[in-house]
């Protein structure tokens, strides 16, 4: 039985959520990766507060992805043809066009204030059980309502909350100026009852020490942002909460906790992160666990967006031929195109390596899909350009096979014109330059991001058992770096970025070569530097934001107002509460 509220007309969700907190029905018992029991209903309520970070929230394109990528200089969905026009919500994003009626601005808030609901939900539960681990199961409730309200104050300015104990108490509207270091505040204090990292069967999926504290390094390097979001400029080195240090201290402060605990060391194979079994990454710190055919949903979305549906894994999957690296962020690894973080060839178990350059003929059919039992073809990881080869899907259902019974390479076209090659470039080249719409003859325009490993399973385009990673240390090493920088500690900034590159390694194919050191580094470097190890983790508006490349002019996207740093409220959550104002601007 699900949760009454999910079945309330979605227009109104942003409001009636919050005020259905009491009436929550959880009366299903959860079977909970997270939580690693099946228990009552405080287990049950707090899985339910973690799966929403799974539920579409953190895993589809279409929700927290969309904002935070779609928005800026490193991804965009155009219109192909007579796919992805869908009103124009998508091209909305990268052409700074959306408004409060925005199906995905709507979306992404329904689901984070979702999740605050689901929350709040768990923290009543908790306190009014008598549960073994009630206090860490507490801290972890509390910890995830203050994740859920920080992200919907980063990307909407407030967010909602209620008294978990009082169903009947008034609405309240926190707003990212003022809350942000009462937040900080309440996530410090909540230290002391979290777990350390794999103690009290924890583990990457649920919020432990470490994985607050890079919570707290993400709040104070964000908070001089979230104080004043239409600043010119921001002052990162104001006295942090509580008076100790400056916020950027305090980000090198927690992340130095992370770094120098001993639970996590930086994967030499990059892509492993991103791996269908990166659950074993040895930099997890928190992410969202997928597990295929279980109740709680998984999603493929961040590998399936981007690869053209020619392109089959195996031959009851595809891709769909959507989102698209810019030709600035493309540009911007010139000089780096042997990093190790920018494309990695996959390597067969009996040596074939696929070199997507027409030298293949065939690859081996021994690597089989789970759940099928069909041939699974590997493309190769990171960034594609050039024409494309793979697999050719016969009439029968089955991929074209060799006389050995090899998987056979052949040069690729696309679905709907099968005289047109699939052949990415760089150069996206919009007949409006303002308008990211392609013709037919122009749909495989724009490299393309295999980062992300699209998992077969099952045959299955949309679910995927792989963790979504939210912080790993990647991601604190590049926090503390800024850190440093904003800091005026430029050589420390510099090892940190240097620690990063050299600790990546290019495959065999290459020698295991490292990546390669650099000698300076200044802030276009940084911002730079970043994009190279998080892309497409949700993290490129907020580092825009800060280096102050926000509002710049770019690819399909006009030079827009200090305004647009913040999505504005949905037009259905203002005319369901009056407790909301919408946003200046919009």
């Amino acid at each position: 039985m699900k949760s009454k509220f999910l079945n309330i007309n979605k227009a109104v969700l942003a409001f009636l959520t919050i005020g259905l907190i009491g009436c929550t029905n959880l009366d299903e018992q959860v079977i909970d990766e997270n939580l690693g029991t099946e228990g009552g209903a405080p287990e049950s309520a707090l899985a339910a507060a973690y799966g929403q970070l799974g539920d579409g929230t953190f895993v589809d394109h279409g929700s927290v992805f969309a904002l935070q990528e779609y928005s800026t200089d490193e991804a965009l969905l155009p219109t192909r043809g007579s796919d992805w026009g869908d009103g124009g919500k998508w091209r909305a994003m990268h052409e700074f066009t959306w408004d409060s009626n925005n199906d995905v601005v709507k979306t992404t808030w329904n689901q984070l204030t979702l999740g605050i609901t689901k929350s709040l939900t768990a923290i009543g539960s908790i306190e009014k059980s008598t549960v073994s681990d009630k206090a860490l199961f507490l801290a972890e409730a509390k910890v995830l309502l203050a994740f859920y309200t920080y992200n919907t104050l980063e990307m909407y300015g407030q967010a909602p909350y209620r008294n978990p104990h009082n169903i009947y108490a008034p609405i309240e509207i926190r707003k990212a100026d003022t809350y942000i270091d009462t937040l900080i505040t309440e996530v410090e204090s909540l230290i002391p009852n979290l777990a350390d990292f794999k103690a009290q069967n924890t583990h990457a999926g649920r919020f432990t020490k470490q994985a607050a504290y890079a919570f707290l390094a993400d709040m104070y390097l964000n908070r001089a942002v979230l104080k004043k979001r239409d600043a010119a400029s921001f002052d990162f080195t104001e006295p942090a909460v509580g008076g100790t240090g400056n916020d950027m201290d305090k980000v090198i402060e927690y992340s130095n906790l992370i770094i120098n605990s001993g639970f996590f060391s930086l994967e030499s194979n990059y892509f492993h992160n991103f791996d269908i079994n990166n659950d074993n990454s040895k930099e997890m710190i928190f992410s969202i666990v997928q597990k295929k055919n279980s109740n709680r949903n998984a999603d493929n979305d961040l590998a399936y967006m981007s690869m053209e549906r020619i392109q089959k894994p195996s031959p009851d999957n595809r891709g769909t031929n959507a989102s698209c690296i810019t030709p600035e962020f493309y540009n911007s690894w010139n000089g780096n195109f042997d990093d190790p973080r920018f494309h990695r060839y996959y390597q067969y178990e009996d040596g074939t390596w696929f070199k997507n350059d027409g030298t293949d003929v065939s690859v081996p059919s021994t690597s089989k899909v789970e759940g099928t039992g069909k041939p699974w073809f590997h493309f190769n990881r990171g960034l594609q350009v050039g024409q494309q080869y793979g697999p050719k899907l016969l009439a029968t259902g089955n991929f074209e096979m060799t006389a050995d019974n090899r998987i056979k390479v052949t040069k690729l076209f696309t679905e709907k014109n099968t005289t047109l090659a699939v052949d990415f470039t760089p150069e996206l080249n919009f007949d409006k330059p303002s308008e990211a719409v392609f013709t037919q003859a122009q749909i495989n325009r724009g490299v393309r991001n295999f980062k992300f490993e699209f998992d077969p399973g099952y045959g299955n385009n949309g679910t995927s058992g792989m963790d979504v990673p939210l912080y790993r240390l990647g991601t604190i090493y590049t926090m503390r770096a800024e850190a440093y920088f904003r800091n005026g500690n430029i050589m420390g900034a510099l090892a940190d970025i240097n620690m990063l590159r050299t600790s990546r390694k290019r495959e065999a194919l290459f020698n295991n070569a490292p990546g390669v050191a650099i000698t300076t580094v200044d802030a276009n470097t940084l911002l730079k530097e970043s994009g190279y190890e998080l892309y497409w983790e949700m993290y490129r508006r907020k580092a825009m934001i800060r280096f102050g490349k926000f509002d710049l002019a770019g690819t399909a996207k006009p030079a827009s107002q200090p305004y647009r740093r913040i999505f504005p409220i949905p037009q259905a959550t203002l005319d369901a509460s009056k407790e909301f104002k919408q946003n200046p601007g919009y």
